[in-house]
């Protein structure tokens, strides 16, 4: 039994990571004018931060369009029983929507699940992973998809950002918008529910939004993995990985990942923040 799994590039996950579990990443889209890059594939993360540094205009993003999908579904139907493909939240994105128009698009012949992950990052990240380990282990289509459905539910992303400017101009604040109007000399943290941002805290220094975020960790513990994501401050990422490392099974590693282009265009540089998969029943 062969399932191939598939996500977007909004997931955040390493390629590495990603080439080891067989995952097939499909690209966003990033635009700086006129110009448009695939992410991950036409500009990394670093070109990413420096472009975004240098300025003027913030760059905007865009969903693969069903042709991207079809043409990845074609391909990997080949020599698949089956593809999983799954995305970061309907709510804030079209990614969703062009995977579902390319199932009447793709040649494949084998059956496609689409799955709306209902989260950002590497929430999508650590979900895609769990599904993937089921699907290397010989698991029909049916099992990976309930895996990653169950997956979704012990889900949870949650960011401190340097500045909610990147955010709130890209359009992605949702019910996050009661931090517009006292943001001055604060740090906002947001977190994902139901699909879409949601205000977690206002703080007013780096160390109280890392001292957040090693707090919300606590809380959802019990962890089955973590990832912590940075835009700009690998070492930052690296420290509160290690801090928190007591929150896992014995052997487990904690992933650092960083924000890729698309993401980065709502975080801005100097966000850090989490992806956590909470144990079953913890």
């Amino acid at each position: 039994m062969t399932i191939k799994i598939v996500i977007d590039s909004a997931a955040d996950l390493p390629a590495d990571e990603a080439e080891s579990l067989g995952i097939t990443v499909v690209p966003l889209n990033v635009n700086f004018g006129a110009e448009s890059f695939k992410d991950g594939v036409d500009i990394s993360a670093g070109d990413f931060y420096e472009r975004l540094a240098k300025g003027p205009g913030l760059p905007t993003t865009s969903q693969p369009s069903p042709g991207d999908f079809a043409e990845v579904y074609d391909r990997l139907g080949e020599d698949a029983d089956g593809i999983v493909s799954m995305h970061i939240s309907s709510k804030e994105s079209g990614t969703y929507n062009s995977a579902m128009q390319a199932k009447d698009q793709t040649t494949a012949k084998c059956p496609i699940e689409v799955v709306d992950c209902e989260q950002f990052s590497m929430g999508v990240g650590l979900i895609a992973m769990k599904a993937a380990g089921v699907a290397r282990e010989g698991g029909g289509i049916e099992e990976v998809v309930a895996t990653a459905r169950a997956a979704i539910g012990r889900a949870e992303v949650f960011c401190a950002f340097d500045t909610l400017e990147y955010l709130m101009k890209g359009g992605r604040l949702g019910k996050a918008q009661g931090m517009v109007g006292s943001l001055l000399k604060i740090k906002p943290m947001i977190i994902i529910r139901d699909g879409r941002v949601d205000q977690l805290a206002k703080v007013r220094t780096f160390a109280k939004s890392v001292a957040k975020l090693q707090e919300v960790a606590r809380e959802f513990a019990p962890l089955e993995s973590f990832a912590v994501l940075h835009s700009t401050t690998p070492e930052a990422a690296r420290e509160l990985a290690e801090s928190l490392r007591d929150l896992l099974p014995e052997g487990t590693e904690p992933q650092v990942a960083r924000f890729g282009s698309v993401i980065g265009t709502y975080t801005g540089p100097g966000a850090l923040g989490m992806g956590v998969l909470r144990a079953e029943g913890g």
